[in-house]
């Protein structure tokens, strides 16, 4: 008989790319990882891996088991789900979320998860865009909610939500008449997103397509250290201005009018790797996808109180 232990084992040894890294997300020792695959080959009577000096990869005949695992660790799952109230979630879900969902609404939606999944513990990484993506490709986290879709095979994706950009500056600066030619922004620093997300690229190009041949550009993965040397004067900045309504208020920012095309708009997606274990990431994506509507006031009548079937 073949325990299903070992059909486990065997797709995350295949989808993660090694022992080792299986080892770690089971819980697992390497040798006991080493000793069910060779169970499953025996019982099986074929090689599912070819091994050598670089490492393993899978046989044809692996390749074409592969998909049969994971369909019956998806009827394990499943079949556990349907034997569990609708509403128990359990373990841990590893969250990884860009900084400006942390300014919206990400606090409205564990207030809600809270309440709907009590046994249920999350993590929170916050990080860049980049870096969330590759967490997410490498098992390291379950769910992210970054500037998507991520394009990639297996992850799925669903919008969240969608802010513009705006160039902003404390009013200390002397900007002259407006509207502002980009041109003449560019005489000061430009502060924005760090230089390896896109809306950094982005804005440099519009300052080098306008002439500004070599842009100042003083990029932070760290919202409030934008925030803070705008306020302070340093230059102007190129974010989203969705968490700064306090700020342009009491006028420690303003929003400029400048004379350029429009800056592209931060897209957000809730991301995460299909397989038998994606039942939770999904579920929350669902219930973010409800709650960042709400916020953006885009579907005023489902409320966080009555989140998507689970």
């Amino acid at each position: 008989m073949i325990d299903l232990r070992n059909i486990e084992t065997f797709f995350w040894v295949a989808r993660l790319g090694g022992f080792r890294a299986a080892a770690e997300k089971l819980n697992a020792t390497q040798p006991a990882i080493s000793q069910r695959i060779a169970s499953l080959e025996s019982g099986l009577g074929v090689r599912l891996f070819e091994r050598d000096a670089r490492g393993i990869k899978l046989t044809a005949k692996g390749h074409e088991l592969l998909s049969h695992a994971e369909r019956m660790l998806q009827m394990r799952t499943d079949m556990q789900q349907a034997a569990r109230a609708q509403n128990v979630m359990s373990g841990t879900l590893r969250l990884g979320v860009a900084e400006t969902i942390v300014h919206t609404w990400l606090s409205r939606l564990m207030e809600y998860m809270h309440e709907a999944y009590p046994a249920l513990m999350v993590e929170i990484q916050v990080d860049t865009t980049p870096a969330l993506k590759s967490l997410l490709t490498s098992h390291q986290i379950d769910l992210a909610f970054l500037m998507g879709p991520v394009d990639e095979p297996r992850v799925d994706n669903i919008h969240l939500c969608r802010y513009p950009l705006a160039w902003l500056a404390s009013p200390q600066l002397k900007l002259g008449r407006e509207p502002i030619p980009l041109k003449r922004l560019g005489q000061w620093p430009v502060l924005t997103y760090s230089s390896i997300t896109e809306p950094h690229r982005a804005v440099r190009r519009m300052l080098v397509e306008a002439g500004v041949a070599t842009p100042r550009m003083y990029g932070s993965s760290a919202l409030s250290v934008i925030v803070r040397m705008a306020m302070d004067g340093i230059g102007t900045a190129a974010i989203a201005p969705v968490f700064l309504g306090r700020e342009l208020a009491q006028g420690e920012l303003r929003q400029l009018d400048v004379r350029a095309p429009d800056l592209p708009p931060l897209s957000f997606t809730a991301s995460w790797m299909q397989g038998p274990d994606s039942h939770v990431a999904r579920t929350i994506a669902q219930a973010a996808q409800v709650i960042a509507r709400d916020h953006a006031g885009e579907g005023a009548s489902e409320m966080v109180a009555s989140p998507p079937a689970r």
